[in-house]
């Protein structure tokens, strides 16, 4: 045992826990990244079915073209939530994600006027996303099996 590992076993009020973190530390950041971009790709999912459908709600944002715009949304959202599940691109996919989760912070916030309690859910997905851009998918992805991360 290393001896940064014995510190952080000392400073545990209950060091005979310090053994199952360490043992779930992987498994439990796999788990966060599957659930982030199985729940992103269920909320594309309905966009995917019809790409378009959104371009006049991002045209309203001030997104022009917004059939353009409503695809690539769909797009990120559906596929990006696939590839962050399975750890695929990760960073990139979820640096998208999370670009798009701050514009319906944006949106909530500033354009509806519902401050903080109308963009919560947003800012805790963006903050998701965010820790997956630094951290990319972990050992546990395809991106660690095809020995290859942005």
């Amino acid at each position: 045992m290393s001896a940064s590992t014995e510190n952080s076993r000392r400073s545990l009020f209950v060091p005979a826990l310090g053994s199952l973190y360490a043992a779930l530390h992987t498994t439990s950041e796999t788990i966060l990244r599957a659930v982030a971009g199985i729940f992103l790709t269920i909320h594309g999912s309905q966009k995917i079915t019809d790409p378009f459908g959104a371009a006049e709600m991002v045209e309203g944002l001030g997104f022009y073209p917004g059939a353009f715009w409503s695809l690539l949304l769909a797009c990120t959202e559906f596929f990006g939530g696939i590839f962050i599940a399975i750890g695929l691109l990760t960073r990139p996919a979820a640096f998208a994600g999370m670009f798009v989760l701050l514009v319906t912070v944006w949106f909530h916030w500033v354009t509806m006027g519902e401050g903080f309690s109308g963009a919560e859910k947003s800012l805790l997905w963006a903050a998701i996303l965010f820790f997956f851009v630094i951290r990319g998918g972990n050992r546990q992805s395809v991106d660690a099996r095809i020995g290859r991360a942005f």
